[in-house]
């Protein structure tokens, strides 16, 4: 209590505080650019969100003042919305924020950074979700790297987002019955009625993978000392690329159906990245991946939809899931150990999809569950055994977060390790324990339930 009383007492009354005592400390924002602080507000515009199953939701606009139909999803992250706006799995989708109050530290430029040419800042070079919903938005902010507001940075990119409305509500129907189309109505749009069934747009149905990859190859960081590694875009994240990058890797990236198996000699290993929409709409990319597996001993890796890809190769079934898992807390169960992942430890992973694998009676041959999902016991990753003589793995998650956890990063580090080392040497990719025992499927639904 004494020394309570001491710290209370040394504290300043806030009433014999001056306003020029707080106006000295200043604002997050820099006050050396004047402009960043003069805010710009929407304008005064409804806004609704119809869903084909029939519910409405109406509030305000911000951003665009354009309509917009796509497929409404939910994502549970509490920070880092610029990363998931720019998030090319996003594409096509009315992204729904759990967390209460978004837009509070504003956008930061997108140019990137030293150290890592070529790579934009945020997760690709622009907005790819179709709209954004939000219970309330922040029409000030304030951060030391914020250039614009994310009501202005969404009137840029055409992207029209609506506040004001309850999105607990939205995310409960969501959750229960579904991701579900929706349209986004601004204006004049917003006191109409809500369009008719067959009006609906559905982005599954399109290829959105062709939409979201790059269509020439490139190649970033040409003069570094490690691997060269081929990437297959799918609709990559910038952080992908950047965490090769950042451990020395010759990145070349390719367009999703870019037939690899023509150019896989002069790699030292292949990475599938993640991307937007039904992994079936790329079957043709899954057969030219299936005989890349067959034919060829180096490394591969992929993640989200390229998890998926390598799944379908290895003949497995993809499914559409109720609602998808997309935030940055979902828990997975490691089954095997390899490289930096240990069998039995819990991790922490960011995620962003809608397919996933199905975990059948039994994995194909040369195939093990290597992830399985502390929630719903979906597939969260796939091994090659140490029988079938490869190094491949394949997680449902992002290691590299942006945003999230961290706690898988370093399967980066052992995927160029892996990469390097070449055939001599001891793996760091194949699984040195299987705890699942084998390849069966329904050993793994039980480690959860322990």
């Amino acid at each position: 209590m004494i020394a309570i009383r001491n710290f209370r007492s040394a504290v300043p009354s806030l009433k014999n505080v001056g306003v020029g005592a707080f106006a000295r400390r200043g604002l997050a924002t820099p006050v050396a650019n004047p402009s960043l602080l003069q805010h710009v507000l929407p304008p005064k515009l409804p806004a609704a969100l119809h869903l084909k199953t029939g519910q409405s939701f109406f509030g305000n606009s911000f951003g665009s003042t354009e309509s917009k139909f796509g497929e409404t999803v939910f994502s549970t992250s509490i920070t880092s919305y610029t990363d998931s706006m720019t998030d090319p799995s996003y594409l096509g989708q009315i992204l729904v924020f759990t967390s209460p109050m978004i837009g509070n530290y504003g956008v930061p430029s997108n140019e990137p950074v030293p150290g890592v040419p070529g790579i934009p800042f945020l997760e690709s070079s622009k907005i790819q979700c179709t709209g954004v919903v939000v219970s309330d938005v922040a029409l000030k902010y304030s951060h030391y790297q914020a250039i614009e507001s994310l009501h202005q940075w969404c009137e840029r990119y055409n992207v029209p987002g609506l506040t004001g409305v309850d999105t607990r509500a939205i995310t409960t129907l969501l959750r229960d019955q579904g991701t579900t189309l929706g349209r986004l109505a601004v204006g004049d749009e917003a006191s109409k009625p809500a369009p008719q069934a067959h009006e609906y747009w559905d982005p599954s149905l399109e290829n959105l993978v062709a939409q979201a990859s790059t269509r020439e190859a490139y190649t970033l960081n040409p003069n570094g000392t490690g691997p060269r590694i081929a990437v297959l875009d799918f609709g990559c994240k910038a952080n992908i690329v950047r965490s090769l990058v950042k451990r020395g890797a010759v990145v070349t990236v390719f367009p999703w159906d870019f037939d690899f198996n023509s150019v896989r000699d002069q790699f030292d290993g292949l990475f599938l990245t993640n991307g937007p929409g039904d992994p079936k709409q790329i079957m043709e990319t899954a057969y030219r991946v299936r005989q890349t597996i067959d034919e060829w001993d180096r490394p591969i890796f992929g993640i989200c939809m390229g998890h998926q890809v390598l799944g379908l190769a290895a003949g497995l079934e993809a499914y559409r899931m109720t609602f998808g898992n997309r935030g940055h807390n979902q828990p997975v169960l490691a089954l095997a150990s390899s490289g930096s992942i240990k069998a039995g430890r819990v991790y922490v992973t960011s995620q962003n999809h809608q397919y996933a694998l199905r975990l059948t009676e039994d994995f194909p041959s040369g195939w093990a569950p290597f992830f399985i999902n502390c929630n719903d016991s979906s597939v969260e990753g796939i091994i090659s055994t140490p029988e079938s003589g490869k190094r491949i793995w394949g997680v449902q998650f992002h290691p590299e977060s942006a945003g999230g956890p961290l706690d898988t990063i370093e399967m980066f580090t052992d995927f160029v390790d892996e990469c390097s080392a070449g055939k001599g040497g001891a793996s760091a990719m194949i699984a040195d324990e299987v705890k699942v025992g084998g390849h069966d499927a329904k050993a793994a639904q039980a480690q959860v339930a322990l």
